[in-house]
């Protein structure tokens, strides 16, 4: 029994002295579902540490330009990570690893009987959008309403979010009647639990394609390349399909 507890003891002091830390960029779009994904991984990485910073992908690639210190990159624009490589700050292949799409969601409205056109409603008075100047899915949903002619028609009463986990927000505390946000944000219990949410057909924007980098600072970095790895996991994988993405290769479902 001696000998059980020292090597257990051991294997623990042997794992706390080479435990890592990386701190990751994401897309906030990836909010619910990459918080469950460190949460596995950290199941059989126990002694390593992985911080997330969820904000607008735009803002990530002008700060990682400037110097900012992430490991690991996650775009909701795959052009991003694109531009970071093309200017040696990458340490990997740039990687796709999923399709978004955009939603009509509300917190007050059942969205689910929505459509676009359904925006132009007097009723509806405040419209939530992630900020097309610095947002993947901003820009997707500019693209579609203005696919849709809507654009004109609405924009006065459009209210701009910095990022699309802030736009659902703005939904979801009143300060907007109806939003066009994230599938992956949506389908989370803490708001499907209050409203529905309409699937913007794919065909009224361009694709939402989605990738990652391991960024140059983590070129040496043990963790960085396994979380990476883990990415592409069933575990990892079957996450990012509970919450709404398709994955490369597959189908869009429309």
């Amino acid at each position: 029994m001696t000998k059980l507890l020292v090597g257990l003891l051991l294997s623990a002091l042997a794992q706390i002295a080479h435990a890592e830390k990386i701190t990751v960029a994401a897309a906030a779009d990836l909010k619910f579902a990459m918080d469950e994904i460190v949460t596995t991984f950290k199941s059989s990485n126990a002694g390593d540490e992985v911080e997330v910073i969820y904000g607008s992908s735009g803002k990530f690639n002008t700060q990682m330009q400037q110097g900012a210190p992430f490991d690991l990159f996650f775009s909701a624009d795959i052009a991003f990570p694109r531009e970071l490589a093309k200017n040696g700050l990458a340490a990997s292949e740039v990687k796709p690893y999923a399709v978004g799409r955009i939603v009509l969601w509300s917190a007050s409205m059942d969205a689910s009987k929505m459509t676009l056109g359904s925006l132009t409603d007097s009723k509806i008075t405040h419209i939530a959008i992630a900020n097309p100047q610095h947002a993947p899915y901003g820009k997707r949903a500019e693209e579609a309403l203005r696919s849709s002619s809507l654009w004109e028609k609405i924009e006065s009463k459009l209210v701009y979010g910095e990022n699309i986990a802030n736009t659902a927000q703005f939904v979801q505390t009143g300060n907007a009647q109806v939003g066009i946000i994230a599938l992956s944000l949506a389908v989370n219990p803490e708001l499907s639990s209050k409203g529905g949410y309409y699937l913007i057909p794919d065909m009224l924007h361009a694709p939402l394609e989605q990738g990652f980098i391991i960024c140059k600072r983590a070129e040496n970095s043990a963790l960085a390349k396994r979380f990476a790895n883990y990415i592409g996991s069933k575990p990892a994988r079957a996450v990012m399909t509970k919450y709404g993405f398709v994955l490369p290769g597959e189908a869009v479902r429309k």
